[in-house]
C-alpha cells in the first residue's frame, strides 16, 4: 500500500465541500475542520465571528496511486467561485474565502499551475483570487459539522439549494 496523503482546501461553508470529494475512490477521510489563522483550537462561533484568521476548511486523507492531487485539485476548482474574495455564495466574510493549503512542494507546484491554467482558460472575466498557502495546523470542526450532508440531508439540501452553489456549477462547468 502506497502512504496516504493530506490536501486542504478551504471553498466557503465546509459543509458543502464534503459531498463532492467523498465520491472519489481513493479518498480515504474527509474532516471539516478551521486553518490559516493564529487562534488555537477555534470554535465554530470564534471562527464565524472572524477574529480568527482561520478559514473554514476540508482536509482530505487521499491515497495518490488511486487519485492522484492533480484530480483532486480540479474537483476542488469545481466546487467554488475563484473571483469572489468575499466569501462563497451566500457565506460572507473572511472565514469563508478559497484557499488551496499545500503540503509539499509538489503540491505546492501542482495547485500554481492549477491556478494558471484556470487563468490562462479565460473561464471567467474576473481575476482567480483563491490563494495558494502553505499547510498550518488543521482544527478539526466540531462533531456535529463532521459528514453533515449524511447526518442532515434535509437542512443540508436546504441550505445547499439556497446558496446559489450549485446553479454556479452548472452554469460555469456544466453538469
Amino acid at each position: 500500500m502506497t502512504d496516504l496523503k493530506k490536501a486542504t482546501f478551504a471553498g466557503g461553508c465546509f459543509w458543502c465541500m464534503v459531498k463532492p470529494f467523498d465520491q472519489w475512490d481513493g479518498v480515504v477521510q474527509i474532516v471539516s475542520g478551521y486553518t490559516g489563522g493564529h487562534l488555537k483550537n477555534p470554535t465554530y462561533k470564534e471562527v464565524k465571528e472572524g477574529n480568527s484568521g482561520h478559514y473554514e476548511a476540508v482536509e482530505i486523507t487521499y491515497d495518490p496511486a488511486v487519485i492522484p492531487y492533480k484530480t483532486i485539485l480540479d474537483v476542488y476548482w469545481r466546487q467554488i467561485d475563484p473571483t469572489d474574495d468575499g466569501g462563497q455564495f451566500q457565506d460572507r466574510g473572511d472565514s469563508y474565502r478559497t484557499a488551496i493549503f499545500y503540503h509539499d512542494t509538489e503540491q505546492e507546484s501542482l495547485a500554481k499551475e492549477s491556478k494558471q491554467q484556470l487563468e490562462a482558460s479565460n473561464k471567467f472575466s474576473k481575476p482567480i483570487v483563491t490563494k495558494i498557502l502553505p499547510a498550518k495546523t488543521f482544527y478539526p470542526a466540531e462533531e456535529y459539522h463532521q459528514d453533515f450532508y449524511k447526518k442532515n440531508e434535509k437542512e443540508y439540501k436546504e441550505d445547499r439549494a439556497k446558496s446559489g452553489r450549485d446553479e454556479f456549477i452548472v452554469n460555469n462547468w456544466g453538469k
